[in-house]
């Protein structure tokens, strides 16, 4: 990426409200157990829940540990832009001090798909601790203003991850279930943006 399209980036970002400020640590729990259980020390196909997914795992500090849908019932798929690269959005999700994290993050130019957080546990990804109890979310590199980043190869393979969510949490695949950023009440962000193509996505999560 260049120079110039980083920039631009920073100054949308700057303007709107990157997707993950350091502000989203107001979704988190109030407090969490010093005995949290970690995924970070494994490797194997078991610590994914999506198949073929690649495990990078967000920091322990970046999400609550639970057992859903124990803990918390799941009927929720929140969709995100990162308003960042994907490799950058990895790190951010790593770094302690930025207090957010998502269960996963879909590669613009190939469809790659990442899992940083267990579905069991609770990213915090929505601005709302309700809204995190009981959703999945799913970050896609990009910036909401530069529709060249939602290739097919990002909108099939994040469709093919939203289905099997629905399928695991028997989730209706509809808009009322699949929802945006900024549809979660009291959001202050405005992804996916407008070019998202909610009727090409919703059509593609219902073709499985």
């Amino acid at each position: 990426m260049d120079r110039r399209r980083l920039l631009r980036g920073a100054a949308l970002a700057a303007a709107t409200g990157a997707l993950l400020p350091p502000a989203r640590a107001t979704a988190a729990a109030p407090a969490r157990s010093a005995t949290a259980t970690t995924d970070a020390a494994t490797t194997d196909a078991a610590t994914i829940d999506y198949p073929g997914a690649l495990w990078l795992p967000a920091t322990t500090a970046n999400y609550t540990a639970s057992e859903r849908p124990s803990s918390y019932a799941v009927d929720r798929v929140v969709i995100h832009v990162t308003q960042e690269t994907f490799d950058d959005t990895v790190k951010i999700f790593q770094n302690p001090a930025r207090k957010v994290s998502a269960h996963y993050v879909v590669r613009s130019a190939d469809g790659l798909v990442a899992q940083c957080v267990r579905e069991r546990n609770i990213g915090w990804h929505a601005g709302s601790w309700g809204h995190n109890t009981r959703s999945v979310g799913i970050e896609h590199e990009g910036w909401v203003d530069q529709p060249g980043y939602f290739t097919d190869a990002l909108y099939e393979r994040s469709a093919a991850v939203t289905a099997a969510i629905c399928k695991r949490y028997r989730i209706p695949r509809d808009r009322t279930h699949i929802i945006g950023h900024h549809e979660v009440p009291g959001a202050t962000h405005s992804d996916p943006g407008p070019y998202w193509d909610w009727a090409r996505y919703i059509r593609l999560v219902n073709l499985d």
